[in-house]
């Protein structure tokens, strides 16, 4: 026997499989997939894989679309919310500004009214004084008047005094009297 010759020409290089061979493989391949279940139920391993695939391809499906239903639901809502929260943002910056217009306005009525209060309060102690100078007044001619009307009063009693005497007298000799 002789031994084979040892190549030592080049190493082989693998040449692509042509366009047309592998088209035809394919069609093939494709045709047997789908032919075995219209052939019947053959219990081919490759046609029970091509049949869960089938049916993992369909359940995929459905819960994607069920997914993007669920998220068109979500991105409504966060729409929404998003526009409700700019408006609520909008109408209390407004209720803000409305609040520091009518914080500024009391702020100078309280002012106002400040001075005001210190007005009256400064009428009022001059008018304290007033009363109280006039109370004063009021007390000394209190004594004065009672100082007169006692001796008015006694005056009175004399000459009420001094005419029922003479009345009297009159009446006992009138003309004796009157000398």
């Amino acid at each position: 026997l002789k031994l084979a010759a040892v190549h030592t020409s080049t190493p082989r290089i693998r040449q692509p499989i042509p366009a047309r061979a592998m088209n035809v493989a394919m069609k093939m391949l494709l045709a047997a997939a789908f032919a075995v279940p219209v052939i019947g139920e053959l219990a081919s391993p490759v046609g029970k894989v091509l049949q869960l695939l089938g049916d993992l391809q369909t359940k995929v499906i459905k819960e994607g679309e069920d997914a993007q239903k669920m998220y068109a639901e979500y991105s409504e809502w966060c729409e929404e919310g998003s526009k409700d929260l700019s408006h609520e943002v909008k109408t209390g910056k407004a209720e803000v500004e409305g609040l520091q217009a009518t914080i500024a306005q009391e702020e100078a009525t309280v002012g106002s009214l400040s001075a005001k209060i210190e007005k009256l309060a400064g009428e009022i102690s001059v008018d304290e004084a007033d009363l109280k100078a006039a109370t004063d007044i009021r007390s000394k001619e209190q004594a004065s008047f009672s100082a007169s009307e006692q001796e008015l009063t006694e005056i009175v009693g004399t000459l009420q005094r001094a005419i029922s005497i003479l009345e009297r007298e009159m009446k006992k000799g009138g003309a004796s009297m009157l000398q």
